[in-house]
């Protein structure tokens, strides 16, 4: 899967997508631009949208998007960290389009 990381998600994150093609938004020259512009531009080129940003789901009109996205709870790196294992199974399982909000503890 091809995987779009937002630039509010720590960057480290990369290395825990086993098996995926993960780039980070400003890896790519997209750190300028905000939600819904990024993910307009990530639409057909990226599987799955990766960001912290929990009211994304408010903020942008999410209905016909191709691309899946999902909320990590939260952006602090060191439950992202102890969380990898959970993080990548829900990459693993996310379908196209699917909107997934992981709690993460």
């Amino acid at each position: 899967m091809k995987i779009l990381i937002d630039e509010c998600v720590p960057r480290p994150i990369v290395k825990f997508l086993i098996g995926h093609t993960a780039k980070t938004a400003q890896e790519i020259g997209w750190g300028a631009y905000k939600n819904g512009e990024l993910l307009r531009l990530a639409e057909g080129e990226y599987d799955v949208f990766i960001t912290a940003d929990k009211n994304i789901r408010y903020q942008q009109n999410l209905d016909g998007r191709k691309i899946a996205i999902l909320v990590l709870s939260t952006n602090h790196w060191e439950t992202i960290r102890i969380n990898s294992e959970k993080i990548l199974a829900a990459v693993q399982s996310i379908a196209p389009a699917d909107f997934v909000e992981l709690p993460l503890i």
